[in-house]
């Protein structure tokens, strides 16, 4: 067996978290190689990131591309095993609670390969979520977790997980967004979008839950209509969400002079985007600890969050699809109601530099 770290991407969030530790472990003295496995296989959604953060172009492509749950999985954890039995590296690190990641994940623990689980012990309590099954399994089978906030530890140890494998780290993404804000804090890149900063709400909605059901995407419109009554509105649409509003027939439900539709964008004009929002409107996880990174005010289309901190310390709130709810938050942060939102024990910039310092007093 090599002295060799596998880094495992698969899907747009796990490039922002991967990037952090490729940046770390270039200073050190560890062999590593990134694995790619394809899961997101449009060019917005998956090269652009790797350009914008600086991601080297993988060593290893899976091209497993877009499937059902099941055959995804499978197919990447075909493919994945091919690589480490040719391989045989040291350790697999895998983030956050993609399919990518409890795939490759059984294959490692199959092979008697060490596991480490960036982003371990988030909890939703609902299980409808194929993410919230992903976590759960991975944890079970990782040798390091290393997570983001204290609900995490909590969770961790009402599992069982030995104690002795949790470290809390901080918040991989923020590392990320920490290193890039330099990179687009002076941009005006919101103009291009005919915007002006502090004037308008940034939306993203992308989950099944919210997207792939007619009754529940007349739901977001029927919000996001509200909204651009209130403050114009930049929503670049996610394929699936695109797609869905095709099938539905709702695609002028959304032609408003105040709502901007945009195809994805990169990480960088993303991050400008968020920076100089007055709110954001969202279903994503990473996006919740962003924004509350930001101190920007948050909404989130979900009946959970798996970020508990986000609503505790940051500038998050749940909305579900509660329509008066929605309305009266978007009140309160027009009015400059809203609250503030606090700092974050360990979101700092350095989680990297502490995950790699405990691989290599571990396995070094």
């Amino acid at each position: 067996m090599s002295k060799k770290i596998f880094l495992v991407a698969g899907a747009r969030p796990n490039f922002i978290k991967i990037a952090p530790l490729i940046n770390e472990l270039k200073n050190s003295n560890i062999e590593f190689k990134l694995v790619h496995t394809g899961q997101h296989y449009d060019y917005n959604m998956s090269k652009v990131f790797f350009d914008d953060l600086g991601i080297p172009e993988p060593d290893i492509h899976l091209n497993v591309g877009s499937a059902s749950h099941a055959v995804q999985t499978a197919n990447i954890m075909i493919e994945f095993e091919k690589v480490i039995l040719n391989e045989k590296p040291l350790l697999v690190v895998v983030v956050g609670d993609v399919n990518s990641t409890i795939a490759c994940a059984l294959v490692a623990k199959k092979l008697n390969i060490k596991i480490a689980h960036v982003e371990a012990g988030l909890r939703s309590f609902d299980q409808k979520m194929p993410e919230e099954t992903n976590r759960i399994l991975t944890d079970q089978i990782s040798d390091f977790l290393f997570t983001t906030e204290y609900s995490a530890e909590v969770n961790l140890n009402k599992e069982g997980i030995d104690q002795n494998k949790i470290y809390f780290v901080g918040n991989i993404m923020i590392d990320s967004l920490i290193r890039n804000l330099k990179r687009v804090e002076d941009d005006k890149n919101y103009k291009k979008f005919g915007l002006k900063r502090g004037k308008y709400a940034l939306v993203t909605i992308h989950r099944p839950s919210n997207v792939d059901l007619k009754d529940d995407l007349i739901k977001i419109i029927k919000m996001l209509n509200y909204t651009q009554e209130k403050i114009k509105v930049f929503f670049p649409i996610h394929p699936r969400t695109k797609k869905n509003l095709k099938k539905f027939n709702l695609e002028n439900t959304l032609k408003n002079s105040n709502i901007i539709l945009s195809e994805p964008i990169g990480y960088l004009d993303f991050l400008n985007l968020m920076m100089n929002s007055k709110f954001i409107v969202t279903d994503s996880g990473g996006i919740q600890e962003e924004a509350s990174y930001l101190k920007i005010p948050v909404l989130t289309l979900r009946e959970n969050t798996e970020r508990p901190i986000t609503i505790e310390k940051g500038t998050n709130e749940i909305i579900g699809d509660n329509y008066e709810k929605f309305k009266n938050y978007i009140d309160e942060i027009i009015s400059d109601k809203y609250k503030n939102g606090q700092d974050i024990e360990k979101w700092d910039g350095n989680t990297a530099k502490r995950i790699i310092e405990i691989i290599k007093e571990n396995l070094f």
